[in-house]
């Protein structure tokens, strides 16, 4: 039972109250103990609808500070969805989650105060000079030499390059790791993702933010939503061959992987969603600036190679960079536990989701530092030139509660993608045969 709280107007609640408003229309969640109802709110939240509905009925309060790097503007907006607050008798967590959120939260105030949530500009200006510099290159590799084939692809693996490491700068402003002020980070996200790489900062974001949420739990993670081509985990193929679900054959799925998942991901599935996405959502400023993109790449290669030789051209870039894309991406979540929502806390969640790459100065280039995927997951707003550095507290907060802390080297995550694949499918052929 409710009831008021001392000498105030707030009442007060058990968490068995809050975890009854968790379904759409009705939508309570926790933040240092005050309880919000974000039912209207959730329409209106820059997320997007589904990263904060993800947390109703739940104690948000660690995501909550995990997404913003000033917290003092997103609490205005709370003030007005404030109705209550967790009786005295109530942990300020639900059951499981007390001492290790403690322990991480004592984690996240020595990060802060020893600097390493704070950018170095030089950094990231010096990275996307690196970006620019090889877009400059390959035209002037084609202005110089021409169009034959060997100068064209070769072209195609520098833009492809460019490309990618566009997709990691965009990556550090979509998470507001950079300046600041989030206004700058949100103008040179829309510069980068829109002009330089053709797509939309709002698909992203709202796409991304539900990743590093929930990261790895079906409904919730859009990135392990595979659209009933692939099984994942233990528990999806056991489910689908229980019901005798045969959309694809599951079993090969380890083989076919190559054929439609690297290859095809971004110039098919993604061109296609994000264009659908600006348009039926009515996002003229992401889709003005991704049509600055396609202007400027017209313009510059349209000399050389004419109408649809670009096109052919375009396509091909996206399709090497499809492939860079999908085997960084997932390599550190795919062999990792993916299954329903278990409500652990943060830490929990992230490592359980989450690996690491082995450290080298290649290994951060080439996967944009997100061999640090650890670090990235529990610290989303950090610079990722500091990963590194909080590293070691990090090993040493699972140690202490006995969390593993996943190290390999990249030929092994690459491998282990192929394998946990295999696993999964062979368990839904089991599934499917015997039960």
């Amino acid at each position: 039972m409710q009831s008021k709280a001392r000498g105030g107007n707030l009442s007060v609640f058990t968490w068995e109250e809050v975890q009854k408003h968790s379904h759409k229309g009705d939508q309570w969640l926790v933040i240092d103990r005050k309880v919000y109802n974000v039912t209207q709110w959730v329409k209106r939240h820059p997320g997007g609808i589904r990263v904060i509905s993800h947390y109703a009925g739940e104690d948000a309060t660690e995501a909550f500070t995990a997404f913003h790097p000033n917290l003092t503007f997103p609490r205005k907006f709370l003030k007005s969805l404030l109705i209550g607050e967790l009786a005295d008798t109530e942990p300020s967590q639900e059951a499981g989650k007390n001492v290790r959120s403690t322990d991480f939260q004592a984690l996240r105030e020595r990060v802060e105060k020893e600097g390493l949530l704070r950018a170095k500009p030089l950094f990231f200006s010096l990275y996307l000079g690196h970006i620019l510099l090889l877009e400059a290159l390959s035209l002037g590799l084609l202005w110089h030499w021409g169009t034959s084939w060997s100068v064209t692809l070769l072209c195609s693996v520098i833009l492809a390059t460019s490309q990618s490491q566009a997709g990691w700068l965009q990556h550090d402003f979509g998470h507001l790791s950079v300046f600041k002020k989030s206004s700058w980070n949100h103008i040179l996200h829309k510069f980068i993702i829109g002009h330089i790489k053709g797509a939309s900062a709002n698909w992203w974001n709202h796409r991304h933010f539900q990743h590093h949420a929930k990261p790895n739990v079906f409904c919730k993670d859009p990135d392990v939503n595979m659209l009933h081509l692939f099984v994942l985990g233990d528990s999806q193929p056991v489910e689908y061959g229980i019901k005798k679900l045969k959309y694809m054959p599951y079993n090969h799925q380890h083989k076919y992987f190559f054929l439609i998942g690297p290859p095809l991901l971004i110039p098919l599935y993604f061109q296609i969603e994000i264009m659908r996405t600006m348009v039926t959502r009515r996002d003229w400023v992401d889709l003005a600036w991704s049509m600055t993109f396609y202007l400027r790449y017209f313009c510059c290669y349209y000399p050389f190679f004419g109408f649809f030789g670009c096109i052919v051209f375009f396509t091909f870039v996206r399709f090497l960079e499809s492939h860079w894309f999908v085997w960084v991406t997932q390599m550190s979540h795919l062999p990792m536990d993916i299954d329903h929502e278990k409500h652990h806390d943060w830490l929990t969640m992230q490592l359980n989701a989450t690996c690491n790459i082995e450290q080298s100065p290649f290994n951060d280039w080439f996967s944009g530092h997100l061999n640090f995927q650890i670090e990235h997951h529990l610290f989303p707003t950090m610079p990722r030139h500091n990963y590194q550095a909080v590293a070691p507290l990090v090993q040493a907060l699972c140690e202490k509660h006995h969390i593993p802390y996943q190290v390999k080297t990249l030929q092994g995550a690459f491998a282990d993608i192929i394998s946990s694949l295999k696993k999964s499918g062979d368990l839904w052929l089991d599934a499917y045969l015997h039960k």
